[in-house]
């Protein structure tokens, strides 16, 4: 699938175009793509989305206006659905470099380098990713598909067959993960537009030098192929950004955490009760996670994604709030931008129950 074309005043940092062919190369042939078994995965993943959208919106009280569609990709279908997102969300920055790039005379070396380098990262994920959520897929022409639900057929053939999975359980249980995330950005009004107000917001306040942007990148991809984040907790963005764009990136990874916290503990607790082999499935899921540690790609570059450590502390938040108020207790958190919980208020629930309670007694 082609990129959209777009006018530039000078050229790209990353040769987009490039990322994708290396990317479809590292991501290799799926196994199961002409096995018989890839046929159920359209049908089983349209109900099984459906169900989860039920169950969620009965267990969390997030509704979404309208019904996900679920999308059965390959890996080369993720990989395009991912470069398209990137390429949209890092416009801002990667406009402004594009115009420093113009006088350069090692512009076409970097920006094929910044290709390669990004098309090895989305090639490797794209051979573990199982499901994902991104509000931020534009289609061909560039509209939003903040509807779409995707699911990586062969890597989840791959995985119900490795640990003999039952193919409905595992299947449901993979789409209320997903589906939870969707709820999240389409059910509480005000969180996708302060989602990406907030990157946004980052993007434009950086002002890298585009050999420092090729030398990151480089690096990034060094250390995701031996298993390690590639910088630190504010990822590749972090390396540019003032004390203000750290406190803003701090704020955007406590969101992120709430957000992975209340998700898994929405699929653990709803798997517990409408699956078999829950306990089984979290626990192979949570291991693959561990050692190799698969997310998005994007999430990486500009910072939004943690450590295992901040994951579990999102974990961490959700279980104690829990036990201190009940699980609708989190309702709070989605009433507006200054509930949420802060990265101090993460490892101290209590601390946040007890600053929403006082809003709320106003």
């Amino acid at each position: 699938m082609a990129l959209p074309a777009r006018d530039f005043r000078g050229p790209e940092p990353i040769d987009w175009r490039l990322a994708q062919r290396i990317a479809r190369s590292v991501a290799g042939r799926d196994a199961f793509a002409t096995s018989y078994l890839a046929s159920s995965l359209t049908p089983d993943f349209s109900a099984a989305t459906a169900d989860a959208e039920a169950a969620v919106a009965e267990y969390t009280g997030l509704r979404s206006p309208d019904l996900a569609t679920a999308e059965v990709v390959d890996r080369a279908g993720w990989v395009n659905a991912n470069v398209r997102s990137m390429q949209r969300m890092l416009a801002p920055l990667t406009d402004r470099v594009s115009e420093r790039m113009a006088k350069s005379p090692f512009a076409p070396v970097g920006r094929r380098v910044a290709g390669t380098e990004l098309g090895v990262l989305l090639g490797y994920v794209s051979q573990r990713v199982l499901g994902q959520y991104d509000l931020l897929v534009p289609d061909e022409e560039g509209a939003p598909t903040d509807d779409r639900v995707y699911y990586v057929g062969a890597n989840i053939l791959g995985l119900e067959k490795r640990f003999a999975f039952r193919p409905g359980d595992f299947r449901l249980w993979i789409a209320l993960h997903e589906v939870t995330h969707r709820a999240q950005f389409t059910g509480v009004p005000w969180l996708r537009e302060y989602f990406v107000a907030q990157v946004h917001e980052l993007m434009v306040g950086i002002e890298p030098d585009p050999g420092i942007v090729f030398a990151a990148i480089g690096r990034a991809a060094d250390a995701i192929r031996v298993g390690k984040n590639p910088v630190d907790e504010r990822g590749l963005m972090g390396l540019f950004a003032n004390e203000e764009q750290r406190a803003a990136m701090d704020r955007m990874q406590a969101l992120m955490s709430l957000l992975e916290g209340h998700g898994n503990a929405v699929m653990n607790h709803l798997g517990a009760q409408m699956l078999h082999g829950q306990e089984r499935m979290a626990a192979v899921l949570s291991a693959r996670r561990a050692t190799r540690g698969p997310t998005a790609l994007f999430h990486k570059l500009i910072g939004l994604d943690m450590k295992m450590r901040q994951y579990e502390v999102g974990e961490a938040f959700v279980e104690g709030v829990t036990r201190a108020a009940g699980f609708r207790a989190l309702d709070a958190a989605w009433a507006s931008p200054a509930s949420l919980p802060t990265l101090a208020e993460l490892v101290d629930p209590t601390a946040w129950l007890d600053r929403v309670r006082t809003v709320a007694a106003r």
